[in-house]
């Protein structure tokens, strides 16, 4: 039989050791709220510059009729600013939860026509792929200041 042997010495295990015990011992607790706070601040740039959902659709713009009652200021999800500063994190065990407690905050996200008009959905919750990436990003910013 044909063969080769190959020897490979390891070395510098005892610091990939350290490094992995520190990760066994991370507490997460403050990355969850970093994840929080940042996927907040997505969701609030998604609602006030944006104005499309995590897809990257453009969100419908307002019927006619609604379109002549708005008034200087006011745009897509945007009037008194109540939905935009309702949006927020908590933190609940492992679950990190974003978004809104307005009872009309369901109605953007999915449509309906509950109200008996029809209003098309504008999602503003989830995560598009720039936003995955951010998240990434921190996590990772966050797993190397807890190795160093």
């Amino acid at each position: 039989m044909t063969g080769i042997v190959t020897t490979v010495t390891l070395t510098g295990l005892p610091a990939l050791e350290r490094r992995l015990e520190l990760l066994a011992r991370m507490d997460i607790a403050p990355l969850r709220d970093e994840i929080g706070a940042l996927v907040e601040s997505q969701t609030r740039r998604r609602i006030d510059e944006e104005k499309q959902g995590p897809d990257h659709k453009a969100w419908p713009a307002w019927g006619p009729n609604w379109a002549g009652s708005r008034h200087r200021g006011h745009s897509l999800l945007e009037n008194e600013g109540d939905l935009l500063d309702s949006i927020h994190f908590v933190v609940s065990g492992h679950d990190i939860l974003v978004g809104t407690n307005l009872v009309y905050g369901a109605i953007h996200q999915f449509g309906g026509a509950e109200v008996g008009i029809p209003i098309p959905a504008r999602p503003y919750l989830g995560l598009s792929d720039d936003n995955t990436v951010e998240l990434i990003d921190q996590v990772d910013a966050f797993i190397n200041r807890v190795l160093q």
